[in-house]
């Protein structure tokens, strides 16, 4: 069995297409399925099911892929180990973090870390929730910036800072002046907010079903920017992380408080706890909480 037979298999198994897989991987789709099937040979049961154009994993495929998230995890852990050796001269270091987050919170320790340290090959990805979470089981992450909790028996994770969320309103608006709104104000006024399938709206909505009801949005959109573009346009009005919203300062924006209650978010660094942790990422980690503090706790 050879490591690049397991890179095969495990990218057929996310891509549950053998032509798709092919073309990630760069080889001739039949050179794929060869090396598959050697692979089988070698085990001894298939690995993949083929009913018609699908592909779908069998059991065996699915014990194999576990124990081979194990073979490359120990492999970049033997890396991270040996490029320690090398203080932080060379390395890699890849986070994924939540989209609401990478503008306004990491530019600060990214540029400082990358002005310490030129030569560790650093990649800032910014991603929802759940491929965070998948990313660092699947040891294609270092370390993930998300909101909290998010739990797993693999995971740990250090809370960073607590942060309201704030209604965002055209400035010209008639609740623009007001000192503070309450979240009954969505039941009242339009509303553009994120999909439920995101943290910070199943917040919210956790949040109104305590007051008895569901927010109603007149549009939903997948980004903070083009929800603030809808919001400058006067289609409704939003709610989103307070530093978000200070750190884009939109002149056509006004931000409002929101009490009683006040929506909070809990951001932290989470990462796998058998993950040997390189200098690299203690260090991104240390400078990462030292802004924070500075920025949020002075």
């Amino acid at each position: 069995m050879e490591l690049r037979q397991l890179e095969y298999f495990m990218a057929v198994c996310h891509e549950l297409h053998f032509t798709r897989a092919a073309e990630k991987l760069g080889i001739a789709q039949p050179s794929l399925s060869q090396q598959i099937r050697l692979l089988e040979h070698e085990i001894g049961t298939p690995l993949f099911d083929r009913i018609g154009k699908k592909t779908v994993i069998t059991e065996a495929g699915k014990t194999l892929l576990h124990h081979s998230y194990n073979v490359f995890h120990e492999l970049s852990q033997a890396r991270a180990a040996i490029s320690e050796i090398q203080g932080l001269k060379r390395g890699t270091l890849k986070i994924g973090a939540l989209l609401t987050v990478v503008n306004y919170l990491l530019p600060p320790t990214v540029i400082g870390f990358h002005r310490s340290y030129p030569n560790v090959e650093l990649s800032v990805l910014g991603l929802r929730t759940g491929d965070i979470y998948n990313g660092l089981l699947e040891n294609e992450l270092d370390l993930g910036i998300v909101y909290l909790p998010m739990e797993h028996d693999d995971l740990e994770t250090i809370p960073l800072f607590k942060e309201n969320l704030a209604l965002a309103v055209p400035v010209d608006h008639p609740i623009a002046q007001r000192p503070f709104v309450t979240l009954d104000i969505l039941k009242e006024t339009p509303s553009v907010l994120l999909p439920n399938t995101y943290f910070l709206r199943q917040l919210i909505n956790e949040q109104c079903r305590a007051l008895a009801f569901a927010p109603q949005p007149v549009m939903e959109m997948t980004t903070m920017e083009s929800i603030i573009n809808m919001v400058v346009q006067g289609l409704g009005v939003t709610i989103l992380p307070k530093g978000y919203l200070d750190y884009i300062g939109n002149p056509h924006i006004q931000t409002i408080p929101i009490q009683n209650p006040v929506p909070t978010t809990q951001i932290g660094v989470v990462y796998r706890k058998n993950k040997y942790l390189c200098a690299a990422s203690r260090v991104f980690m240390e400078q990462l909480i030292t802004t924070i503090k500075s920025k949020y706790m002075d």
